[in-house]
Order: C-alpha cells, then structure tokens, then sequence
C-alpha cells in the first residue's frame, strides 16, 4: 500500500513518505488491513489530505482517531458517512455551533465532507483502527507522520487557525507558531467534556470566522445548505 496523496500533499511530504519509519508504518498497516477488519476503509485512510489540498488549508482541526464501529469512518475527524446515526461528540459540535452562530440546523447527517472541501483538514493523529478497539492502532507510528504534518503547516503556511479540542489536541498542537497562527482551545465536545462546562460557549466557531475576514481570506460555511 502506497499512500496515495493528492499532488499538493505529495509535494510537500516528499521528504517525510520517503523516510524508513513510514515505509515501515505503510507495510505494518497493510498487514493489519489484511490480518483484521481495519477503518477506515483502506482507500479512505489519506481522506483529510483528499478533500483538503495543502494549498486551500484555512483551519486544521485535530482528532484522535477513527470511529471504530461499521461503516461510520470516512477518513475525516469527528466525521461520519452519511446514513450513520450522529455521535455524541458531533451532536455538541452542531449544538455549539447553532448557539454560537444564533442558528437553528437541525442536521441530518455528521458527514463534514462540505467543511474539508472549503480548506478545513480534519485530521486524526493515527489515521487507522482495528474494528471495535478505540486507540488500536496507537502504537503504531502515524503520530510521527501526523506530527510532520502539523509541524509543516506551522511553518510553511501563515495565518492558520487551530482548533484544539481537548488535552489530546492540545498536546498535538504544542508546537505550533502562535505569532503566524491562530490557535483556539477548549476542552472536548465529548459528553464527559462538554456536561463539565469545559466545551459549550467556546464560540470557536464565529472566532474562527472572524479571523479569516480579518486577514482578507474567504470565511467557511459551516452550515451545509444540502
């Protein structure tokens, strides 16, 4: 299995693919592909780069890793397939988000592929699971990959807004420039997270706006009009 990396992505990470640690991490993954169920589904891994190309990068948002059940990963954080029930998480990004933006999106589905496609890279630190088995896949070396990624938008790119939910993403995003960038914490929108005043009222969201027409660039729409 190669990583099959849209040309922006491929430019940018040549030297990092090229390296003996990821050339291990892409044979052990596909060993796990082949030895157990895995998700995402194997085509879907490199999602966040699919739909997000270097170029158009406007927020990163961090997850941990993919949801671990039948059919709900497609490769973005915090996302799901259409058609799969909305996870508890979600269901407080989209309460937020309504209060937040005076809003009232009643949503249908936690596919957040319309975020991704506007320059959001919704990115989980290991980018692979085993079926039912949260954090399977940890001790594996896709937080060496991530990291790279992270580190490379820091300097390469400017005026990037972050949003780090929770201590995970936090710790992820320690590096980060904060004089080029705009780095948003809160705690997770997870039930436990959100139910200890840690999440609701961030207005991360409407900030997140804000920042982007303050520097001339386009504001994303976080509401989907499908």
């Amino acid at each position: 299995m190669q990583p099959k990396l849209s040309p922006s992505w491929q430019l940018v990470l040549k030297d990092e693919i090229q390296k003996s640690y990821f050339q291990d991490l892409i044979k052990t993954v596909e060993e796990e592909y082949q030895n157990n169920t895995c998700f995402p589904p194997k085509e879907l891994i490199f999602a966040a780069f699919d739909h997000c190309s270097f170029d158009d990068i406007k927020v990163v948002i961090i997850g941990q890793d993919p949801y671990h059940g039948v059919g709900e990963a497609n490769g973005l954080c915090f996302s799901v397939n259409d058609g799969v029930k909305i996870p508890p998480s979600l269901r407080n990004i989209y309460r937020e988000m309504n209060d937040d933006l005076d809003t009232i999106f009643l949503p249908n589905s936690g596919n957040l592929e319309h975020w991704a496609k506007q320059g959001i890279l919704l990115i989980n630190a290991t980018l692979s699971v085993q079926m039912d088995k949260p954090n399977s896949h940890k001790h594996l070396k896709w937080n060496l990959f991530t990291d790279a990624v992270i580190q490379k938008i820091s300097e390469e790119k400017k005026e990037i807004v972050f949003l780090l939910w929770g201590g995970f993403a936090q710790k992820k995003g320690v590096k980060i420039d904060r004089e080029k960038h705009l780095v948003l914490e809160s705690g997770h929108p997870s039930p436990m997270s959100a139910n200890q005043g840690k999440w609701f009222g961030n207005k991360h969201f409407s900030a997140s706006n804000l920042y982007l027409k303050e520097k001339g660039k386009t504001t994303i729409k976080w509401i989907s009009n499908d």
